[in-house]
Formats: structure tokens, C-alpha cells, sequence
């Protein structure tokens, strides 16, 4: 019977992954399925583990953050087993994705990483995604790996109006 529930919940964050626009972290599907008390917490990461080992999900991390990615695999293993899934968990998966499109997209379209070069210093990547797209994209190196750690910090609230300075520099005719 635990197997089936596993099978259950694994279905559960294929049918989010497929049904999603946007890209989604663990953090929010787990809030997705914590949050309605489907299931508990070690359970879920047992499920995200045999998900990632069949190869039906992919991870990558960005920052702090596990992003998902359903596979081909995991498509094919969606449309064999969608019928177990209760339909009502579909709606409220629907209902969930559609109530919170725009914190969803938020959260996965404000990307800010750092890496370190060669030479020592860091380079922080700085991006602001639409629809998919790069609307803006920034690489700006420096020296400590705590500079480039609070230059990621404060890209998450400052990139909308970092964005719109620039443009405003560089599209004003006002010169």
C-alpha cells in the first residue's frame, strides 16, 4: 500500500512539471504537496529520489535552489499511470498553477548565480527572464565571494529597477 501512495505522489509532481509554464524548484512543488497534507516531508524526498534515479525528472541547481525538469521519460511515464491520479488532485493542481501563475513565474524568472574564476574573483550572473527569454542578462565580476553573494542577494529586489534604468539610459533620446 506505501508503494502506491509513493506512486501517487511521484505522479503528483510529474503531472506539476508537465502542467506548469513556467520552470518549478522542489521548494515549490513541496509547498504545493506539504501544503494540502498529502503526504509528509520524508516521504516527498523519497519520492523526488526514485524520480530523479528512474530519470523521469531532472535537477539542477541555480544558487540555492533545485530546479526540476520533467524528461521524455518521464512524459511517457506520465501518460501511462495519469489515470491513478484522483481527478480532483489534477483540478487543485490546475486551480494552484493558475492562482499563483505570477508568484511561480516570479520566483523562477529572477535568476542570480556566482561562480568562481581561475584568477579568484567571482563572476555573478545576473538574469531577468520573460517568457522564456533573457530580458536581461549580467555578468558582473568581483573580488570576494561575499561581494558576489550580496550582489545575488539584491538582485531579487532590485533587478526591475536596475532594468529600467538601463533602458532608460539607453533608449532616451535626451541626451
Amino acid at each position: 500500500m506505501a508503494s502506491q501512495y509513493l506512486t501517487l505522489y511521484k505522479i503528483i509532481v510529474l503531472y506539476m512539471l508537465k502542467r506548469s509554464d513556467v520552470e518549478l524548484s522542489k521548494s515549490q512543488i513541496y509547498d504545493f504537496i506539504l501544503g494540502n497534507e498529502y503526504t509528509t516531508f520524508m516521504t516527498l524526498q523519497e519520492a523526488f529520489g526514485e524520480l530523479s534515479d528512474q530519470k523521469l525528472i531532472n535537477e539542477h541547481k541555480k544558487r540555492n535552489r533545485t530546479f526540476l525538469e520533467l524528461t521524455e521519460a518521464g512524459e511517457e511515464a506520465l501518460h501511462f499511470f495519469i489515470g491513478q491520479m484522483n481527478p480532483e488532485i489534477r483540478l487543485q493542481i490546475d486551480a494552484y498553477l493558475k492562482e499563483n501563475k505570477i508568484k511561480l513565474r516570479n520566483e523562477s524568472s529572477i535568476i542570480a548565480d556566482y561562480n568562481k574564476r581561475a584568477d579568484g574573483q567571482y563572476v555573478a550572473r545576473l538574469v531577468v527572464k520573460e517568457m522564456g527569454e533573457d530580458l536581461i542578462n549580467i555578468e558582473l565580476t568581483v573580488p570576494t565571494e561575499s561581494m558576489a553573494d550580496r550582489v545575488c542577494a539584491r538582485w531579487h529586489d532590485k533587478s526591475s529597477g536596475i532594468y529600467s534604468y538601463i533602458a532608460d539610459q539607453l533608449l532616451n533620446d535626451s541626451d
